[in-house]
């Protein structure tokens, strides 16, 4: 299950998110958002997990825990708009 992880402090590296979410279980990948010219990050990114049960229970515990003075936000990560594809929202 891929999860979109939001909010991170600046200075959190990859190692750091792994660890995290891996007290919930096994973690495949994870992939901090970073700007192309600065390397800076864009303070946001995904951690993907083996066992979706597990992968909720991420959810359930670190959506809105505080980490390095950040309340993280944490969600079922959504598909990718392709190019060209409208949102469903209505803009009024």
């Amino acid at each position: 299950m891929n999860l979109y992880v939001g909010n991170l402090a600046y200075s959190m590296e990859e190692s750091e998110l792994q660890q995290l979410f891996a007290e919930f279980g096994e973690v495949t990948s994870v992939k901090i958002i970073r700007d192309r010219e600065t390397n800076r990050s864009k303070g946001f990114g995904f951690v993907e997990m083996a066992d979706r049960g597990r992968a909720q229970e991420a959810i359930n515990q670190l959506n809105n825990r505080v980490v390095k003075q950040r309340k993280i936000v944490v969600n079922e990560a959504r598909p990718r708009k392709q190019p060209g594809e409208r949102s469903n929202r209505r803009h009024e």
